[in-house]
């Protein structure tokens, strides 16, 4: 289902083999929450290229239920998506909200207890629970329940955690094989199943859930929880080695990175797949992310590569893009196009000017266009590295 296309140094091209399509690696999956792109319809996402997006398996339990999703013919058919689509586990959310506030819930052994933030009403999701809701769901792939620390628990609760989140995927691994039985789907139809290796900053726990992970055997895994240390700094080291531990035939999924540095540093560490709220939710707020311009003249999209393969650049950020606040005073009699590089409907039809006139006024129109380009910069970036 994933075959590797070539290699240079530890980046890998590949195709995915999904029973919606085919996906050329690596990629990025904007955020489609709940069923949908905030702002953004079928013809907008399609007119730029979207591929594969995420669906979150937590929100659409708690609203509209996946069994309304399954009279519907699936999520596809519900959101009117024929392109694939990746369904994580809600995990990271149920979690967060325990984390922050242990009185909304409690996290056991068994599953996770919590209380919906729509009405209040209780509910219990286990690994077999999260399986057979993404199953309903229909998608091509799914992600594993795990458990999520945040980096700031000691040594001994992120060892609890790794060790939970081992026990959660074998009992998510074995509903899965009940689940294809059960439903008689054939080989080719099979949703791909995600592990997702957790462990924090430690390296030992990092090794020890990944080789556990691997020994139940999953299509990919993926880097669990943050990516940063406590101070903000990328962990590259970490990142590095959490993807040598990983099957060269298995994919390999960053949860959660979305800033464009970020994405080409867990490129060239040899990481496949992203997904991230960055683009559309900061296009909401009217940041807009912009190709570099050299001594005015702008950067060739094919020299970019060239100019983001060190990962450990302190000037990284500068040296392939910069990201401007459309809201700001110095755009209000600016006629030019929002990037002379893009040609996304924004960049070829409005000024920043006209842009700012509808972020200052509250029109959704200017929200609309601002996700737009954000995403098409996003889709630009993942053709650049998949051509270098």
């Amino acid at each position: 289902m994933f075959e590797i296309v070539s290699k240079k140094g530890r980046r890998r091209i590949g195709k995915i083999h999904a029973k919606s399509g085919v996906i050329d690696t690596p990629f990025f999956m904007p955020d489609a929450t709940r069923g949908f792109v905030k702002s953004l319809d079928k013809t907008d996402l399609e007119k730029i290229g979207m591929g594969p997006m995420v669906v979150n398996t937590y929100h659409l339990y708690l609203e509209p239920g996946e069994k309304l999703i399954e009279k519907a013919g699936g999520i596809n058919q519900f959101m009117n998506w024929p392109r694939p689509l990746l369904s994580d586990s809600g995990g990271y959310q149920i979690f967060s909200l325990i984390h922050k506030n242990p009185k909304l819930g409690r996290i056991t052994d068994e599953g996770a207890e919590f209380r919906s933030p729509i009405n209040g009403s209780r509910h219990f999701i286990t690994p077999e629970k999260s399986i057979q809701i993404q199953f309903d769901l229909g998608v091509d792939m799914m992600v594993v329940l795990d458990d999520v620390p945040p980096h700031s628990h000691e040594k001994e609760k992120i060892a609890e955690a790794v060790s939970r989140t081992i026990s959660w995927a074998k009992r998510c691994k074995d509903e899965y094989l009940k689940q294809v039985k059960k439903r008689k789907i054939k080989k080719e139809d099979q949703p791909l199943i995600f592990g997702v290796i957790q462990g924090g900053t430690y390296f030992d726990l990092r090794e020890k859930c990944a080789k556990e992970l691997v020994e139940i055997g999953f299509n990919g895994y993926g880097f669990g929880a943050r990516h940063i240390d406590a101070d903000g700094n990328f962990m590259e080291d970490m990142v590095r080695h959490t993807a040598e531990l990983i099957p060269e035939e298995a994919l390999r999924f960053a949860l959660g990175v979305g800033t464009p540095e970020d994405i080409v540093k867990f490129t060239n560490c040899g990481w496949d797949m992203f997904d991230c709220v960055i683009p559309t939710r900061e296009g909401r707020h009217g940041r807009l992310f912009l190709w570099k311009k050299q001594s005015e003249i702008p950067i060739s999209k094919s020299q970019i590569p060239n100019k983001i393969q060190n990962p450990k650049s302190k000037t990284y950020e500068k040296d392939f893009y910069e990201t401007i606040n459309i809201n700001n005073e110095k755009f209000k009699e600016d006629f030019g196009p929002v990037d002379e590089n893009c040609d996304c409907t924004l960049c070829q039809n409005y000024t920043r000017a006209y842009l700012r006139h509808l972020f200052v006024v509250g029109d959704p129109l200017g929200m609309r266009l601002a996700s737009i380009h954000n995403l098409k910069f996003y889709l630009d970036l993942m053709e650049e590295l998949r051509e270098a």
